[in-house]
């Protein structure tokens, strides 16, 4: 079973997402904050991260940022999930700058939409 570590404040969005997620076989783990997020994710070692940028405390840049200095962490395939559009040139090309595998925006997609691209990530037919 894949682990899929979720970094979301937004509880409803967490659970829908960790549901989800379950129902297609997944094993997900709910972090509601960075700093918990990054102490997990160095433990389970999750197959893939899905990471909010803007939480309160250690936000999803500065998450993505240590994942990246370490040795495993840096090729672990990010998808961030954000309510911060691309036309936010400088934060954007700031994230951009730590390889995620996506940058997609909350408003733009739909669960069904964000449970494929962790499946393509993964490498598993829908």
């Amino acid at each position: 079973m894949k682990k899929i570590l979720i970094i979301e404040d937004e509880t409803d969005l967490l659970e829908v997402l960790a549901d989800r997620l379950a129902f297609e076989g997944f094993g997900p783990i709910k972090c509601k904050n960075g700093e918990n997020g990054l102490l997990v994710a160095f433990r389970e070692r999750p197959d893939l991260i899905l990471l909010d940028i803007v939480m309160p405390g250690l936000d999803g840049l500065q998450v993505l940022k240590k994942l990246r200095a370490d040795d495993w962490g840096k090729g672990v395939p990010v998808i961030i999930l954000t309510n911060l559009s691309a036309t936010d040139e400088k934060i954007v090309k700031s994230i951009l700058e730590y390889r995620p595998i996506f940058y997609l925006v909350k408003s733009d997609w739909k669960i069904d939409d964000v449970v494929k691209k962790v499946k393509e990530v993964l490498g598993i037919g829908n």
